[in-house]
């Protein structure tokens, strides 16, 4: 249902994969008659994280930047509040809405939890099991936390009930992720081109249009903190490039893990292709050309699965069991040897197939919208 204009949705944003959910919720409640205030925390501070996304998924500039920046998880998560505080407390919102699992989200979900402001989660109801992980406390705290909580996929209830959230506060609406993908397809360039943006692909580019390529990205610290796991894994992927060349998005956490351990020798070939994080026209580009992905994000699961593109995971395990039981994800664990063999398996029998799952359809955010528009409805019949 329309809101009416009165009511007012603070949105946080702090990280790369906010940037790509929030574009299509804003664009929802507007349409819904909402006022939405686009708060950024400052997170992610390098303007490939950052500005470029916001120029790429057209989404406006936000209304107030809390310019926090780099610092551990805890001090990060600290001084989000420490700044988020005053500006809930000058300009009240009647929904405080946070996306996915960062320490943005967490930090947002405590202060308006201290403040009482009801607080709607998208992406609820998440979980890998894998409590080494800083996201899987962030998303296990702020579902605890939220007031309206809104789920990606049906298995994800079913996770909420297990933890004691109530019923009614839960919501399947789809992946707003899928929107933005579906949304900014017809404005990716080719992979051609995108590879011939990067200087001294040329030589890459002629091995990789001929006889295709993968896509990497590896950020997670159980895969580059580690010096000798690092290592092991740059050294699989020289392995695997030699059947089949190889575009390395490497994330800045990586890139310094690979200069303090001395490891950028092991990425001195012809057929990898390092770059710097790639703005998101670019990144989607490549991923649908992608005979296949190596990766360790989230995220990626998800956009590979809509895009039908084989993915391979090196995790121990994934908050996103939709993409492996319907969709094109295999999970390789931490061995270098189950990743080479799912590597060969793919250029050999074309990888898992998948489906895209239910509601995966590019209209989530309308259904966040709505969500929220029916929730604020009953809580005002009820004062």
């Amino acid at each position: 249902m329309n809101a009416p204009p009165a009511w007012r949705v603070d949105c946080i944003v702090g990280a790369r994969p906010n940037f790509v959910k929030i574009a299509p919720i804003l664009r929802a409640l507007k349409a819904g008659g909402f006022s939405a205030r686009l708060i950024h925390t400052g997170q992610h501070y390098d303007r490939a994280m950052s500005e470029v996304f916001f120029n790429e998924l057209q989404i406006p500039e936000p209304d107030i930047d809390l310019g926090v920046g780099s610092g551990s998880g805890i001090a990060q998560t600290a001084q989000i509040m420490i700044g988020l505080e005053p500006v809930l407390l000058a300009e009240r919102p009647d929904m405080l809405l946070v996306v996915g699992d960062v320490n943005s989200t967490l930090a947002a979900g405590l202060v308006a939890a201290k403040l009482l402001i009801p607080l709607c989660h998208v992406e609820a109801g998440l979980r890998s099991g894998d409590w080494t992980m800083p996201e899987e406390v962030n998303r296990f705290v702020t579902d605890g936390l939220s007031d309206l909580l809104l789920t990606t996929e049906r298995e994800a209830e079913e996770t909420l009930l297990r933890e004691g959230i109530p019923r009614d506060r839960i919501h399947f609406v789809g992946n707003v992720m899928i929107d933005s993908l579906l949304a900014s397809l017809v404005r990716a360039p080719s992979a051609e081109a995108t590879l011939a943006a990067h200087d001294g692909a040329l030589a890459f580019r002629a091995e990789a249009m001929s006889r295709g390529f993968g896509l990497v990205t590896l950020h997670r610290p159980s895969n580059v903190d580690d010096p000798a796991r690092l290592s092991e894994l740059l050294e699989t992927l020289a392995e695997i490039s030699a059947r089949l060349p190889l575009v390395f998005a490497v994330h800045p956490r990586t890139r310094a893990r690979i200069a303090e351990n001395g490891l950028a020798r092991l990425l001195e070939n012809r057929l990898i292709l390092t770059t710097p994080p790639l703005p998101y026209l670019q990144v989607i580009s490549l991923m649908k050309s992608a005979r296949l992905v190596i990766t360790d994000s989230g995220g990626v699961q998800e956009e590979t699965t809509a895009l039908g593109v084989p993915c391979l995971t090196a995790r121990a395990s994934t908050e996103r069991p939709i993409t492996i039981t319907q969709g094109t994800n295999t999970l390789v664990g931490l061995s270098t040897v189950a990743l080479k063999n799912a590597v060969m398996d793919v250029l050999e029998n074309g990888g898992k197939r998948g489906r895209t799952p239910e509601l995966w359809d590019g209209r989530a955010a309308e259904r966040v919208s709505a969500r929220i528009g029916d929730y604020l409805t009953d809580r005002a019949k009820s004062k």
